[in-house]
């Protein structure tokens, strides 16, 4: 044995190997004599317990060690490691040898501590990695406050971004009462805070006070400085805010309520202020989601630009980044941090070209074609696949089907549909996909059929209540709603949902505007409707859907009209400001002639 590891020992020394493999080679065969306890030259001692290592790889390991053997000469020094189990040690030491971390739920904490301690950053990656990858709304505060002991700053910002990202989820939670006034009033000052409505952040401080009420109510003028109660209501404010308890006895906080009414008046006074102000009170939340809708043609051309509905601030924003070809009547989704656009045609040309935009680096790619050009073509995404369905290529209409692998970058036909559909609309309920409505070259469709997957089989399901080409379908609270199109005769603002446990369709209030070939998606509870074709001209109308009143309102719309555009929901991406409105540039109001930087002024 000892032969054999002379030789293994003296024949890399020889050979010309890559860093990396004389080093990982190096230390496995050390590992060997450690474990043997050959040729070890000194030894770490922890409480009772000894440790045979050999100086050089611990060396190579850490500046802590670094400095520990810097000026030491006598083999078989025993050197004193404090603050540190045994346990913990031998992991360390195993990790220094084979490269390998054995972290476990157990015991990743403390490893990271001692790595910290002992200044070991490839251990503090693995174990803030691994940390990062349980984050849940039960353990998230927990994970952020343990980063102001032992240092990651990555770790730090996941565990921020995901109590941003899921503040609702994390209130009703014990860890959210362990944070201190000075924690929680940043987190709720926050921008970015994902929340639906405002009474939600009000809820929650007064959650937070309520449990430890004689130490904490002090802080509530602090904490409803930061509630954007400007974005509220009149009704709101009067009914819960102003008989609050905790509330209505504070100088401070009457400041704030005659204040945040105030604002609420003015906004309601000028269509200009509709979208918010600066002043904290009122300033909009960046949203967690926001629309992209890309091409579509105006004018009589087909497009190249792409917008972006920041719907916390009711406004459009004009992105820079453009499509590299004009396209309309294509496909868009958002999958991976990715928005892929599928098909679709140019003035002339139809096409199977599919590209990807990288959110992140604001870059495009083309990936792989389809096998068939698909122009009026339906997409959606079902785990972790891309589907394209029916569409036409200028000559036929199909009632083909294809679904693309990103991590193959591959596209795989499957089924067929049951009947051939171009300018239809998909959707995803339950994980089977549903395609309503379409043209066959010679009737616009009532029909609608779902695709699963776990078969590859399409079934018919009952028919809509009318006949829609050019229409848009979403998925929404176990149902499935359809909205718009043309039926052959006149463009349609009529919508209905299908009931998936009853096989039925019931109708819905009808749009403000009659239109087809528009974008439709589902941001928070609500469906958002802009753009398409009204029947005599190209519309840049906007309008949203609210299910639980069965009510449509108008919002703000585009720049510009256009039809065949499509769009998708672009979700929890890290750099959202480069696709939503800069808060600070909207207008400031000043109240009892305040300056901009007192009050409830940023």
């Amino acid at each position: 044995m000892l032969a054999q590891i002379f030789l293994l020992l003296s024949s890399i020394s020889g050979k010309e190997n890559t860093n990396q493999i004389h080093i990982q080679m190096k230390g496995t065969l050390y590992n060997e004599l450690r474990l043997a306890g050959l040729f070890c030259d000194a030894i770490l001692k922890v409480e009772e317990v000894q440790f045979p290592i050999h100086r050089t790889i611990l060396y190579d390991c850490s500046p802590y060690f670094q400095a520990l053997f810097k000026h030491c000469t006598n083999t078989g020094q025993i050197f004193h490691i404090p603050l540190v189990f045994p346990d913990i040690l031998r992991i360390i030491i195993e990790f220094a040898y084979t490269g390998s971390v054995a972290s476990t739920e157990d015991n990743v904490q403390e490893l990271m501590m001692t790595a910290d301690m002992l200044n070991i950053i490839c251990i503090i990656q693995e174990c803030s990695h691994f940390i990062g990858d349980q984050i849940c709304p039960q353990n998230c505060i927990g994970i952020w406050q343990f980063t102001h002991t032992c240092h990651s700053t990555e770790l730090r910002e996941e565990a921020s971004r995901y109590i941003i990202q899921h503040f609702e989820e994390i209130v009703p939670v014990e860890e959210f009462l362990q944070l201190s006034v000075k924690e929680l009033t940043a987190f709720i000052a926050r921008d970015e805070l994902n929340v639906r409505l405002e009474s939600v952040v009000f809820d929650a401080i007064l959650r937070w006070i309520g449990h430890k009420p004689k130490e904490r109510e002090q802080h509530i003028a602090v904490l409803l400085s930061q509630v954007r109660l400007g974005l509220t209501n009149r009704e709101y404010i009067v009914n819960k805010v102003i008989p609050n308890v905790l509330v209505k006895n504070n100088p401070e906080c009457k400041k704030i309520e005659d204040n945040s009414l105030q604002i609420i008046l003015h906004k309601n006074s000028s269509r200009s202020l509709r979208s918010g102000l600066r002043n904290t009170l009122a300033r909009p939340r960046v949203p967690h989601s926001v629309m992209l809708s890309s091409g579509g043609w105006s004018e009589g051309n087909p497009i190249c630009d792409i917008e972006a509905y920041d719907f916390s601030a009711d406004l459009w924003i004009n992105i820079p980044d453009k499509l590299e070809h004009p396209r309309a009547y294509h496909g868009t989704v958002f999958f991976n941090g990715y928005v892929y656009c599928v098909g679709g045609m140019g003035r002339v040309e139809y096409f199977n070209s599919v590209v990807r935009f990288n959110l992140r680096t604001h870059t495009w790619q083309e990936v792989a074609p389809m096998h068939y050009r698909r122009c009026y073509v339906s997409v959606t995404v079902l785990d972790g696949f891309i589907y394209a369905l029916g569409g036409s290529d200028g000559r036929n209409r199909h009632n083909t089907a294809e679904r693309y692998c990103p991590e193959t970058n591959q596209w795989t036909q499957i089924a067929t549909m049951d009947l051939v559909r171009s300018d239809a609309s998909c959707t995803v309920l339950h994980g089977k996909i549903y395609m309503c409505g379409g043209f066959t070259g010679t009737e616009c469709l009532q029909t609608a059929e779902f695709y699963d997957p776990e078969t590859n089989q399409w079934t018919m399901t009952s028919p809509m209540r009318i006949s829609r080409s050019g229409l848009s379908a979403a998925a929404y609270n176990n149902k499935i709603y359809v909205v718009g199109g043309y039926d052959g005769h006149t463009r349609l603002s009529s919508a209905e949902s299908y009931n998936l446990q009853t096989n039925t369709w019931h109708q819905l209030s009808p749009m403000l505007t009659c239109r087809s070939n528009f974008c439709l998606d589902v941001i928070q509870e609500r469906l958002y409707v802009v753009g398409g074709y009204n029947g005599a001209s190209v519309t840049q109308m906007a309008e949203v859907y609210n299910p639980h009143t069965n009510a449509w309102s108008d919002i703000t719309m585009p720049d510009f009209p256009r039809s065949g555009a499509s769009s998708c929901v672009v979700t929890g991406i890290f750099n959202m400001a480069d696709y939503t409105l800069s808060r600070d540039s909207l207008p400031y109001l000043n109240l009892h002639g305040e300056t901009e930087n007192s009050g409830d002024s940023e």
